[in-house]
């Protein structure tokens, strides 16, 4: 796979994809600016990276998740978490970053994928 950032977000309680979870992507430097955002489809990922080959850079990200609206939606009714931030360096913008989030009504996971 060619450099870039990609995300995908499974719901464990519901043992699959997280469809409509809203993502945003902000560059944390000394102002903070969103670059990239978009809505998960029925596969859980974006339809587009967030950074292709040529927009990304070396940098500390910081993805937001918006859960709480994710399960406001859903049969469970509301959840403990509203919006999960994930917050990670890519320090070689010649790799791939790949950021899932693997998420329940109270809690979540994330890791540096392939």
């Amino acid at each position: 796979m060619s450099a870039g950032l990609t995300t995908h977000v499974l719901d464990t309680s519901r043992e699959g994809p997280a469809e409509g979870v809203s993502v945003t992507l902000q560059r944390l430097e000394e102002d903070s600016e969103t670059i990239a955002s978009g809505i998960t489809n029925d596969d859980g990922r974006l339809e587009e990276p967030l950074l292709g080959p040529e927009e990304i850079e070396p940098g500390t990200y910081e993805l937001v998740f918006d859960v709480g609206t994710y399960y406001e939606e859903k049969p469970l009714g509301s959840t403990f978490l509203g919006e999960v931030p994930v917050r990670f360096t890519i320090d070689n913008a010649d790799e791939h970053y790949h950021v899932p989030l693997l998420l329940s009504p109270g809690g979540y996971t994330t890791y540096r994928g392939s």
